[in-house]
């Protein structure tokens, strides 16, 4: 009987696939096979991530959750509460995120004895005014009476009688033109240096120019200030030079001092 040989010719060549690697067959273990489930978990994650931020949107800035429904006003002293609240201008339920703070402060800065304001937000419902008030610093005689105006020139108050201690500043200027002064803010800079024990005894102060400070004491003692360079410098040396009780100092150069009288 005849035996069958095997073949003797060449194997069956591999066609090569992309990149020049053997293309994988029917059987080839080296295939990947597809994984839905990842894609499908990556697609209800980001649906999931959406959800949660609209529904924060929602709860932030439209539902009734977090609105405004205290408004509370601190440092206000003898500023109105209600005044606050009016020039506040916000409007009970409005969604806390919405209140424009910097314009509110604004608003509330128009109040002519606030000289500054903060506004801030309270989660979840309320809004917080800080004011700091103006406080008066000098008196301007006026036909009927005197007009209370602080470092800046800005009338606080009228008053009929000049307050105990209240510094009189002599000018011919109307107090309501006085605002933004600088020789306003030149004046109260130097009250500002004094010793408490010779600011008792200033009556009054002049500045027709920020370079011109002149401060009036008890018994006619006259101050040539000068500008407000090296005020702490003259204000010891005039602390010194008042031992002598002359009747005038001038410091408007503190290492030339000259007294009189």
């Amino acid at each position: 009987m005849a035996e069958r040989g095997v073949s003797g010719g060449p194997p069956p060549a591999v066609q090569p696939g992309p990149g020049g690697r053997p293309a994988a067959g029917p059987g080839d273990a080296g295939a990947r096979p597809r994984r839905p489930g990842r894609r499908r978990r990556a697609v209800i994650f980001t649906l999931a991530a959406a959800a949660i931020v609209a529904v924060a949107i929602w709860a932030v800035a439209g539902s009734s959750l977090l609105v405004v429904r205290t408004v509370t006003v601190t440092g206000a002293g003898t500023v109105p509460r209600a005044e606050v609240l009016r020039a506040a201008g916000i409007a009970p339920g409005t969604p806390l995120i919405r209140v424009n703070t910097a314009a509110v402060a604004r608003r509330v800065e128009q109040i002519t004895q606030v000289q500054s304001a903060q506004v801030g937000r309270d989660w979840p419902d309320t809004v917080v005014i800080t004011i700091q008030q103006r406080t008066p610093a000098l008196a301007v005689a006026t036909d009927g009476g005197f007009a209370l105006i602080d470092r800046f020139g800005v009338v606080v108050s009228q008053v009929a009688s000049r307050p105990a201690g209240m510094v009189l500043f002599i000018t011919a200027a109307d107090p309501g033109s006085l605002r933004g002064s600088p020789a306003v803010r030149a004046a109260v800079a130097v009250l500002h240096e004094l010793p408490p024990q010779i600011l008792r005894q200033v009556r009054s102060v002049t500045a027709p120019s920020p370079d011109t400070v002149t401060l009036s004491l008890r018994q006619g003692v006259t101050v040539v200030w000068g500008d407000t360079s090296r005020s702490a410098a003259k204000a010891a040396e005039l602390k010194i030079l008042m031992r002598t009780k002359a009747s005038s100092y001038n410091l408007s150069d503190p290492y030339t001092a000259v007294t009189g009288g």
